[in-house]
């Protein structure tokens, strides 16, 4: 499916898979060292987090988040569910239609994490 054709509105699924691209907390293709590094860089402080593509799972997203002192990484994985595509980080007993909804609810509600999303780290372009 083109997604510039001008015939067909964006499928609602085609636009919650790519609709994180343009949050500041969504770092993209970075590594796991790499996403250390920038959190260190920002300072380690509780609740310091980014989302990153996984690069074991190309279907999956990697949330890199501090506490104590300790950076620490979650697996965020797609779920299926009546056709649709769902985002989780506690083996579907939260689901999220995309990663925002993701990122809001664990910024109120600390769920399964050691604490909740406080502060994201900044893309900062090269």
């Amino acid at each position: 499916m083109n997604i510039l054709s001008s015939q067909s509105p964006l499928h609602p699924s085609t636009l919650n898979s790519v609709i994180h691209r343009t949050q500041h907390w969504f770092h993209g293709r970075i590594s796991r060292e790499e996403s250390h590094r920038i959190i260190k860089q920002q300072g380690l402080v509780d609740g310091l987090f980014l989302l990153r593509d996984s690069q074991s799972n190309p279907k999956a997203f990697v949330l890199t988040l501090c506490h104590h002192q300790k950076i620490k990484n979650f697996q965020i994985l797609p779920c299926e569910d009546d056709g649709q595509t769902f985002f989780t980080l506690d083996d579907g007993n939260t689901k999220f239609s995309d990663l925002i909804q993701l990122v809001d609810f664990y910024q109120l509600n600390k769920g399964v994490l050691p604490c909740k999303l406080k502060h994201h780290c900044i893309r900062v372009a090269l």
